[in-house]
């Protein structure tokens, strides 16, 4: 039995007003980023992951050092946001001004657009794929902990594709079927012989602790 706790970086510098952060523009965390990933390091701190995984971006690999507390942070190239091309830092709103049919056409099917000169929902599904079913075969692998844990630290998109692909949603309903705040909690469980899609949701989008005095915790966070 694999479990998969899945989380988004914190925020960052460009997170308000919201933009098109991808692979492009490596930002580290704000101070706020910061302070989300602590809380929800604290909240984790005393579970126990046989592995850290985290995209190679820094404010995703910032956000799992502050969470591993010391333990190993492995990187894989598999967990980088969506790249969104030509959209690479700019807001929706820029985006309805310079691009408004295109971009109509692929908010109704991101799977099979790609953003101009990036990725499509598509494209990121393979990685997200390639990702679940290499965990899938480390957990059944003589050698392997009993029943794993495994924390992995990425992004937005890319979480919510992978989301897709592990219960069986069309990939090109991520954007209206999932949510991913700043460092959620998001868990997946598969069991023993399951194929990638056959995860099981434990939780999804957990942003209790992340949440301001008085805020509810469904509410999402500035810049989320």
């Amino acid at each position: 039995m694999l479990t998969l706790v899945l989380t988004r970086h914190g925020l960052t510098d460009r997170s308000d007003p919201e933009q098109h952060l991808g692979q492009g523009i490596d930002i580290g965390l704000s101070a706020a980023g910061r302070a989300q990933a602590e809380a929800l390091a604290a909240r984790i701190a005393d579970e126990r992951f046989d592995r850290i995984v985290s995209s190679p971006l820094r404010r995703a690999l910032e956000t799992a050092a502050m969470v591993a507390r010391g333990r190993p942070v492995e990187t894989d190239r598999r967990l980088a946001e969506m790249d969104y091309g030509a959209w690479e830092g700019l807001t929706y709103e820029a985006l309805e001004a310079r691009d408004a049919g295109f971009r109509a056409r692929w908010v109704a099917d991101p799977e099979a657009l790609a953003c101009p000169g990036g990725e499509s929902g598509a494209d990121v599904a393979v990685r997200a794929r390639s990702f679940v079913a290499d965990l899938l075969a480390w957990a059944a692998a003589a050698g392997a902990p009993p029943d794993p844990v495994v924390l992995a630290v990425a992004h937005s998109t890319l979480n919510r594709i992978l989301l897709c692909v592990a219960v069986g949603v069309p990939v090109r309903e991520y954007r209206r079927r999932f949510t991913q705040g700043q460092a959620n909690l998001t868990v997946l469980r598969w069991p023993p012989g399951a194929a990638p899609e056959a995860a099981r949701i434990l939780t999804v989008n957990d942003s209790s602790h992340v949440a301001a005095p008085g805020q509810a915790p469904w509410e999402p966070a500035p810049g989320a």
